[in-house]
Parts: C-alpha cells; structure tokens; sequence
C-alpha cells in the first residue's frame, strides 16, 4: 500500500468556510463525453444486472475487500455514486448496520427503483435511492462520510461539477474513494483503451483540481485503481 445519486433532489448550499462553486470554477464547464450515460435512460435492469455482478469482473470479484478496504463501519451514511444495479449498495448496507444509512445515487430512475426495490425485499431498510442529475450528486450538504464511486468515474459527463457537489456533501473528516479502470497502452484491454477516457493520472490531476488531495493509493486490484481522497485544506 502507498499512502500518499429519487428522494432527494436538492439545491447545493455553500458550506462555511468552503468556497463556493464559483469561486473554484473559472468557467461553466462544458461536458467531456455528451452522452455517454445515454443508454441508461431507460436501461434493462436484468441486462445490466447480468454485466455488473458476474465472476470474472474484478471488482465483483473482489466486493467484500473493496469494502472493507473502504473503512465504512457500523453507522457511517454512505453514498454509492452511479450505484448501478446495487452490487456495493447492499454491501454497504449491511457494513453500516441499522444505526447507519446508504444513499444509493444513480441517473437512471430504472436502477434506483430496481435497488430500492431489491433492498427492501433483503429487509434492507437503511438504504435511500437518489435519482441525480448530470452535474451533480444532489445530496445534502455535510451528510455523508464516505462517497464511494466504483467503475463510474470516467462516465461523469461534467467531472469536476460533480466533484464539487461530492465536496459539498462530505462532513467533516469525510473522504472519496474512487475505483477505476486502469487504463496503459500495451497492457489494459482494448474496451479499456477505447472507453474509459482518463487514465489514473488525469483522474488525481481532476479530482485534485475540484478541492481535493489525495490520500491513499491502494494496490489492491489489479485491472482497477483503488484512490481515496480527502478535501485539502481551503486557502485563505
């Protein structure tokens, strides 16, 4: 190891202290990859489903490291970002116990119904669908612990939108972890390569760029990056 998103849409409202989205954005940003995100307008759950948990995936293979590489514990709130199918979000659910709560946030209304509806068949009570929009989270501000993005960063539409509203969210002493394909020439798969838009490096230099430092880079996996960030500190 080396250390280095419908119940809820909601407006965002500056933390204090915490410069607001137009003090750290020079300009509206325009989006990276127009409609990539398309095909999840009205999505075939049992297709996806099919795709996302199936053995052979690293990071279905792997779930219950990944979480436990997370640090999420007994009443922590949780946020899945582009939660999918709910592979993490049941996962989280049962790490954070009764006393604890996983917003479970995507685009698509059809995966959030469909978690939402998988939870409570589990007896899955803690777990709160969010429907977000393409620039934002749209949670409360300072109302979860830990934001969790597995396999979904690079389908952010406007990156660094969304990682300030993800900032906003955070309370105090909360952290980000990202899990990401890895994407090198000559060794990541040609899907990969054409894709998944940033590479490891870009990913930091963006996140970064949005108010954040990195704090860990976990070698956990193998095909994937395992990143946890930290809002950095605000200057004055």
């Amino acid at each position: 190891m080396r250390l280095r998103f419908s119940l809820f849409i909601l407006c965002a409202v500056v933390l204090p202290g915490l410069p607001s989205v137009a003090q750290m954005s020079y300009a509206e940003e325009s989006a990276v990859l127009p409609d990539i995100n398309r095909r999840f307008v009205n999505p075939d759950f049992d297709v996806w489903a099919g795709r996302f948990e199936r053995p052979g995936r690293e990071v279905y293979d792997r779930r219950e490291d990944i979480v436990k590489a997370t640090g999420a514990m007994r009443g922590m709130t949780v946020a899945d970002v582009g939660a999918g199918t709910g592979l993490f979000t049941r996962l989280f659910s049962g790490a954070v116990g009764s006393a604890g709560k996983v917003y479970a946030v995507d685009i698509s209304q059809v995966f959030v119904d469909n978690i939402l509806r998988i939870s409570r068949e589990q007896g899955q009570a803690n777990v709160i669908g969010v429907v977000n929009t393409r620039r934002s989270v749209s949670l409360p501000d300072r109302s979860v612990d830990l934001v969790f993005i597995s396999d979904t960063y690079h389908h952010f539409e406007y990156p660094q939108d969304m990682m300030l509203s993800i900032r906003a969210a955070l309370k105090p002493g909360g952290s980000v972890v990202v899990v990401d394909f890895r994407k090198i020439p000559g060794v990541s798969s040609a899907w990969v390569m054409g894709h998944v838009r940033p590479n490891e490096a870009v990913v930091v230099e963006e996140i970064e760029s949005a108010g954040f430092k990195l704090a860990e880079d976990n070698d956990l996996l193998r095909t994937n990056y395992f990143l946890r960030f930290v809002p950095a500190p605000v200057k004055k």
